[in-house]
């Protein structure tokens, strides 16, 4: 077993609906395979299925079984949940998935590639590595001869041979019709020899083992020879007139279309124009004339789809004159039953509906006969309907044989036939006829007779443009009727049905010629694979497996689309499609196919071993031309044959050819012509033989060269490819290691047009090749020869004899005849580039030169590895020990990283643009394309992230980097110029950056991301080992929530946060660099990025609090929790707690909420933290210690945090009345004058705490009027005064909390003295907790009753079964609005809620409220609900202009938190089904929240949205408190 590091794991995101059948997965052997759920699916109970068999299990395709699901870290959500497999067998499997009810809702395959094994020793052979040569067996003579002959593919450098078929063929000599699949050929044993299939089966091992070669052979499905003895004994394995009778029209066409023939070729139409020797278009018109006067009149195709009328008439006049009535009644017309035996008129009335369509108007004869009438002249119509489109077919069956005459007897690229005779019929014949030949009359006898017409058999053949997975002979298509088939005529098709039961000799004898061929081979091509039923194709392919697991499948498919392609390579588990060079019409385009068909990018990221799986294009075998193809020298020229080769060999991917191609043979070798023998091997064979070849035959020599290059690049590891078209003829074809930096170009300069005819460019441009030449790996020329010139011999394929090669291999380069001069030009310190000068690069030639780095560079890439190596063992290959480490990097990176603080992690891994500000610098930025988000190591992460997935080097990051150093530097000296620990790992980048900036520019990109990645990961892993056991053993969700607490909490150049007492211990202290003095660095928490991170508008009273229990306390960062506690604490002034806090010299007293949640924090910190009690006695430095006093010096004046808590509830239970300091335009340019003035209160009737006016806006929902045009300035848009719903939750928490915390002893006061009505009386805290829980439910529920005796305001109710909003407004509708905040009430003070009603509301909220991320902050069905926030519109619209809107719709994350945990809390009150239920719907809400997270370049979750999820422009792109909340429910979870 691997270990984890370096074992290779792939996650495939399981996404609901989403099927893809028809991608291709690619996996290798040894991979693991994890299913994940997407968004769609959390929280679902998802169950997945697989054919892939459990350990020592068979394979069985319909055999499924479920994948049990992993949860590394428990049950908090479903971002880490997976089940995987441990790939290690090869074939294609199936995976499916569902939930509930739904038994599938998606699925699609994964192919596992075989591996393939040669030698003695049985090494592995990889695909990539694959040379393969095609022979036509037939022409390999005696098994005796045959490793003389097979010996040229092994000479050649090939390691794999194809065999076409060596079973008996059928009479056309076709290697592709075969007559018996079971026997091998005897033609292949001499006289008084009987080979058998034992026999090829040794001599396939003994040329593996001892050759390293392997063999595979064709499988051919689709069809039978037509002499086939077993199909004339069982013809239902064909598609005859019997088992299928659609066929029969066809077959009247086809012999009709015969005895044409035979009259033409016996002079008989030559009166008619239509001669036997077919020369010209006057003789095609004869023909389509002959067809249309003479062929169709004859034999009334249109009757075998038409209806006999009068019959049909008859018996409906029948069936009226007895008074039947329609059985059912389906009211859709008149419709008539194709006949299924096809006779002709055989077609029938369905008589239901023809009761159905003519009703009578009564049983009167007249009446009757009207109707008849009428379904006589249907009928009519109806037949003539029928003829119309027989007639259509008829034309288009003329249209095509017209074109086969045109193609096999006029053009000059067809075969030239000549005359029609009885032995080159005018078409190939579409049936079998294994009769005498009789008459046309007489012939249409015989298919009424069942023992004839079954051995009328369908031949096989292929359909131009026709659907893959369509099968042509079946019913429903015309194709043997329109004549669209380009017919085979020796082959049957063969007709397998659905299954083995509908044929059962067919399966059978297939099952056993595929037993016998997986058995003695080691790989299959599957003939015909488009057209092969893909059911069978299956099924055999399941078989061979059996037999052989690492089966080698490789098939050509002509689909005419990869996405069809994928259908055929996802089910058959095809290895490899055959892909060909001959496709390219020029040498671009075979330059293309190149970097098509394999590899990555030279200088392409390391990816990590864990990483999701891509969808893939099929392994390529890329051949120079195909068996079945026409010849390259023919339409290309000879001297082509080497470059284009070259080109082919350079590919990344299986490569090959066909016997001949490399002798030159100068034409096509027909698998079904072809009868002379291939010429055996002899190393010394002379240029003019024709029954041997040797190294000096055609390119051969120049092929064995090219093929062990091929194999040497695969093997080494060289991946990344590159392709240059340098000009019109010659590519320039690249392989580059990405471990050893080595490279091999590969000059090809092709000859697609003959010399003689073509006039080639003389001036061969220069060539500029990065990295010092090593050595010429080989230069070779298509030269001609003196040694006769080409005749085509008679019993042996010979080639042309006066072409050879001159080729030299492994010379250095001045010894290069084809380079004229290499100069070395440099371009700057770290490029060593070569130009090189080309005077015999003729057409024809190639050279390849290895190419190393220079050997600084080189010794500089292998050190950088060497360090490298601390983060992956994938970096040991290519590594070179550095003798003399300089100092930064003789610590490994981690240990560094240990001695960071958090703080430090925020300047490490984040800062937005104007924090960084606050320091003198900022964000880098891309010209013409932008700013990172962060300054930190995380700006970059998040782009390189996209860039290094999809090796995206053309990206302007990656342009950015291989032109300069600039962002190089900017990383590290961003973090040298920080103190301490920082600057350690600042001098540590920059160090190994020294060693980057020494590489060619192309590499840059690629080290420049794996030092980040390095950097980064490390970071991380040191960050979380700071925080709590709870994001420690957290799901990767929570680690990515828990970072916003290092994004958001740092220390600014400025202190943010007022100085807390001195008594204090272990508050971080430094040197002020302006004034020498020791000042305090505590941590800060930002409200949101980039709007409010830096400056006086960095902290919020509100928002910290709302956001500190999530970052701070749930992260483990207790100290500095509590530094911001007392710190807010000690500005505490009119019992309040500030909004904007400004140091707390310009703070801002204008919200009644702050103070509150400040309370609950506390709470939260006493509940949560290990001793959290002792908070309570720490001191607090007062900077207001009464209401109107100046700003007090730290230190000066301190008391007990029990004590400013008292304060704070003594203050509101007196009431509060204030105006703020310097009220007006100075602090606010918006608000009116009435809104500076601050009132709260206790209500004595209710325990609520009440405040506000209408001019101001004291709660969360503070958007203050702006718009001058639409009036609205100086107008809250939601004032939300009176007793806002979460203050009274809020408020009821924090009494409980000080009732216990005094029955404890752990707080002294048990209540506060007041003043009422100009008494004092004492106020027991107990009291008023016992108030607010009798009151909040009669003020706060609106049940929606009118009889309501708590109901002051029914006629105000527009939503029954909610909470409302507030109580006491000043506008009374406004505590009628349905709002997220009272989910915030039932999470702090859930004691104050019944259960059935909290649950009624929570629906509520959830069907009107819940967005995709975030909460409407108002019910869309209120009048002024507007989902959209634009902060920029200027119009007269009150309610819209200048973002009046805020909270008035647009969806609000952080509550979300709030309603999600409220659900948890009151569904487990319902008991267990209601509560997995919740959970589930849960994990489904956050799953969005996890998608944008890891989408998010900010790495964090926005303020808001607009409404139903989207984007929001004016919202921070990162917000504290929502990911504080969201952070919260994972910890409820």
């Amino acid at each position: 077993m691997l270990p984890q590091h370096l074992k290779q794991i792939r996650v495939l995101l399981l996404n609901d609906k989403e099927e893809l059948e028809r991608t291709l997965f690619r996996l290798k052997q040894g991979f693991e395979l994890q299913f994940r759920l997407g968004p769609s699916l959390q929280g679902r109970k998802v169950s997945v299925h697989t054919n892939y068999p459990d350990e020592g299990q068979q394979f069985e395709r319909n055999t499924f079984r479920e994948l049990t699901w992993n949860n590394p870290t428990g049950r908090e959500d479903d971002s880490d949940k997976s089940c995987f497999l441990d790939v290690k067998i090869a074939g294609s499997y199936q995976y499916y998935f569902g939930y509930g009810d739904t038994k599938r809702s998606g699925g699609g395959y994964i192919l596992v590639d075989p591996v393939l094994r040669v030698g003695a020793d049985s090494h592995v052979l990889p695909l990539d590595c694959i040379t393969i040569q095609t022979y036509l067996s037939k022409c390999l003579g005696y098994l005796d001869d045959w490793l003389d002959r097979l010996r040229v593919a092994q000479s050649s450098g090939y390691n794999m041979i194809h065999f076409t078929p060596l079973q008996t063929l059928g009479e056309s000599r076709s290697c592709y019709s075969l007559a018996d699949q079971l026997t091998f050929n005897p033609e292949f044993s001499p006289e008084g020899q009987s080979y058998s299939w034992v026999d090829v089966g040794a001599l396939v091992e003994k040329i593996r083992t001892e050759w390293n070669m392997l063999c595979i052979t064709d499988v051919v499905y689709n069809h039978t020879a037509s002499n086939s003895v077993w199909i004339n004994e069982h013809p239902e394995c064909g598609y005859n007139l019997v088992n299928s009778p659609h066929l029969r029209p066809a077959w009247v066409l086809d012999r009709a279309i015969w005895h044409l023939t035979t009259r033409v070729a016996d002079g008989r139409y030559a009166a008619k124009g239509l001669p036997a020797n077919i020369i010209n278009e006057d003789h095609l018109n004869a023909m389509r004339n002959v067809f249309r006067e003479d062929v169709f009149p004859e034999i009334k195709l249109w009757e075998f789809f038409q209806v006999k009328a009068e019959a049909s008439v008859e018996q409906f006049r029948t069936m009226l004159q007895n008074g039947t009535k329609p059985k059912t009644e389906r009211k859709e017309g008149l419709k008539i039953i194709q006949d299924p035996g096809y006779h002709r008129y055989g077609n029938t009335v369905d008589m239901d509906s023809a009761l159905e369509t003519f009703i009578p108007h009564s049983s009167s004869p007249q009446h009757i006969e009207e109707c008849c009438s009428l379904l006589r002249q249907r009928l009519n119509a109806l037949n003539d309907e029928q003829h119309h489109i027989v007639h259509q077919h008829q034309e288009q069956a003329i249209g095509c044989v017209v074109g086969n005459v045109v193609y096999e007897r006029l053009a000059d690229h067809g075969p030239k036939l000549g005359p029609v005779t009885r032995k080159d019929p005018l078409v190939t014949r579409y049936f079998t006829f294994p009769y005498d030949e009789m008459t046309l009359v007489q012939e249409m006898l015989l298919m009424e007779e069942e023992d004839k017409a079954c051995h009328f058999l369908a031949h096989n053949g292929w359909v131009m443009s026709d659907d893959p997975l369509r099968n042509f002979a079946e019913q429903g298509s015309n194709v043997y009727l329109r004549r669209e088939l380009i017919c085979w005529g020796d082959s049957v098709k063969l007709r397998y049905g659905n299954g083995p039961e509908d044929c059962p000799y067919l399966w059978a004898h297939m099952q056993k010629y595929t037993e016998i061929t997986a058995k003695y081979f080691n790989g299959v091509r599957l003939d015909n694979c488009h057209s092969t039923p893909l059911h069978v194709a299956e099924f055999m392919l399941d078989v061979a497996r059996t037999v052989r697991p690492n089966l080698y499948v490789i098939a050509e498919l002509f689909t005419g689309s990869e996405e069809m392609d994928n259908v055929f390579v996802t089910k058959l588990g095809i290895s490899s499609l055959i892909r060909e060079a001959m496709s390219a019409g020029d040498s671009h385009e075979e330059g293309r196919l190149v970097y098509r068909y394999g590899g990555e990018p030279v200088g392409a990221f390391v990816q990590p071993s864990l990483r999701p799986l891509i969808p893939s294009i099929a392994h390529a075998m890329f051949l120079d031309v195909t068996h079945d193809n026409e010849c390259p020298i023919q339409l290309r020229s000879a001297l082509d044959s080497l470059p284009s080769s070259a080109v082919v060999s350079m590919a990344c991917c299986a490569s090959g050819s066909t016997r001949g191609y490399d002798e030159l043979v100068p034409h096509q070798i027909s698998v079904v012509k072809e009868e002379r023998l291939y010429p055996k091997w002899n190393p010394s064979a002379s240029a003019s033989s024709s029954a041997e070849v040797g190294l000096d035959t055609g390119i051969i020599a120049g092929k064995l060269a090219l093929n062990k290059l091929h194999q040497e690049l695969a093997t080494m590891g060289f991946m990344q490819v590159y392709v240059d078209q340098v000009n019109t003829d010659i590519v320039a074809v690249t392989r580059h290691s990405p471990s050893t930096h080595q490279s091999v170009v590969a000059v090809c300069r092709t000859a697609f047009w003959n010399p003689k005819t073509h006039q080639y460019d003389t001036n061969v441009p220069p060539m500029f090749i990065p990295g010092k030449i090593e050595e010429v790996v080989l230069e070779a020329r298509t030269v001609k020869r003196t040694a006769g010139s080409y005749k085509k011999d008679d019993d042996y394929i010979n080639g042309l004899p006066e072409y050879t090669v001159e080729i030299k291999e492994h010379i250095p380069l001045q010894e290069s005849t084809v380079v004229k001069q290499a100069a070395i030009t440099s371009k700057g310190p770290s490029e060593f580039v070569q130009e090189i000068t080309f005077q015999n690069l003729t057409p024809g030639s190639v050279i390849a030169f290895r190419v190393s780095l220079d050997p600084k560079a080189q010794q500089i890439a292998g050190v950088l590895r060497y360090y490298l190596i601390q983060f992956s063992p994938k970096y040991k290959r290519g590594s070179v020990v550095d003798e003399n480490p300089p100092s930064a990097l003789q610590k490994p990176l981690a240990q560094l990283m240990s001695t960071l603080t958090l703080a430090d992690m925020n300047v490490l891994l984040f800062r937005c643009d104007s924090e960084e500000q606050e320091d003198g610098g900022g964000c880098y930025n891309i010209p013409g394309w932008e700013s990172f988000k962060y300054a930190g190591l995380q700006g970059l992460m998040s782009v390189l992230a996209n860039i290094r997935a999809n090796n995206d080097l053309g990206h302007p990051v990656c342009a950015n980097l291989r032109q300069g150093d600039w962002l190089i530097d900017y990383v590290s000296n961003r973090l040298i110029n920080k103190e301490g620990p920082l600057a350690q790992v600042g001098q540590w980048l920059e160090a190994m950056f020294d060693y980057l900036k020494h590489l060619p520019r192309y590499l840059i990109p690629s080290y420049f991301d794996a030092i980040l990645v390095a950097a980064y990961t490390t970071a991380l892993d040191a960050t979380f080992k700071l925080m709590s056991s709870f994001i420690q053993n957290g799901s990767t969700f929570v680690r990515h929530l828990a970072l916003g607490s290092v994004q958001m909490c740092g220390i600014g150049r400025l202190p943010a946060l007022p100085p807390i007492s001195t008594q204090i211990e272990d508050v971080p202290y430094c040197l002020n660099a302006v004034t020498g003095l020791k000042e305090q660095r505590c941590v800060s928490l930002a409200a949101g990025l980039p709007h409010f991170s830096s400056g006086i508008f960095r902290c919020w009273g509100r928002d910290t609090f709302i956001a500190l229990r999530g970052l701070m306390l749930l992260t483990g960062r207790h100290s500095e929790a509590r530094n911001i506690i007392l710190a807010f604490a000690g500005t505490l002034r009119h019992g309040f707690i500030p909004n904007l806090l400004g140091e707390g010299l310009c703070a801002r007293y204008n919200c009644r909420d702050a103070v509150w949640w400040w309370l609950q924090c506390i709470q939260d910190y006493v509940n949560h933290v290990p001793q959290g009690n002792e908070i309570l006695c720490c001191p607090v430095s007062r900077m207001y210690p009464t209401d109107d006093c100046e700003p007090c010096k730290p230190g000066e004046v301190e008391q007990p945090l029990y004590d400013v808590i008292q304060e704070a509830l003594q203050r509101h239970l007196e009431g509060i009345s204030f105006r703020e300091r310097n009220a007006g335009s100075k602090i606010d340019m918006h608000m009116k004058d009435e809104g500076f003035n601050l009132a709260v209160q206790v209500d004595p009737a209710t325990g609520f705490v009440s405040g506000g006016n209408r001019f101001n806006c004291g709660t969360w929902m503070d958007k203050m009027g702006e718009g001058d045009r639409a009036k609205s300035k100086g107008m809250p848009a939601t004032p939300r005064d009176g007793a806002a719903v979460e203050i009274v939750g809020l408020s009821k928490s924090a009494v409980r909390w000080v009732v216990e915390l005094h029955a404890e002893g752990l707080f002294p006061y048990d209540g506060v003295n007041i003043h009422r009505d100009g008494k004092e009386v004492f106020m027991p805290y107990a009291q008023w907790n016992e108030q607010l829980q009798q009151s909040f439910e009669k003020a706060f529920w609106v049940s929606g009753d009118p009889k309501d005796p708590n109901e002051k305001h029914a006629d105000l109710v527009h939503k029954k079964g909610i909470y409302k909003d507030s109580y006491g407004a000043s506008t009374p509708w406004c505590d009628y609005q349905l709002r997220p905040n009272f989910t915030i009430a039932m999470v702090v003070a859930p004691e104050l809620f019944s259960v059935e009603r909290a649950w009624n509301a929570l629906d509520v909220a959830e069907k009107k409220l819940l967005g995709p991320l975030g909460m409407k902050t108002l019910d869309p069905d209120d009048m002024v609900y507007c989902g959209v926030y634009d902060n920029s519109l200027d119009n007269d619209n009150y309610n819209l202009a200048k973002g009046f809107n805020y909270h008035q719709g647009p969806e609000w994350l952080w509550p979300v938190g709030y309603f999600l945990r409220a659900k948890l809390y009151f569904a487990k009150k319902l008991g267990e089904e209601t509560y997995s239920k919740t959970v589930t719907m849960v994990k489904n809400v956050l799953s969005r929240h996890y998608t944008h997270l890891e989408r998010s370049p900010w790495k964090g979750l926005p303020e808001l949205t607009n409404e139903n999820g989207q984007y929001c422009s004016f919202s921070c792109e990162t917000q504290a408190w929502s990911l504080s909340c969201v952070l919260e429910v994972l910890y409820d979870l």
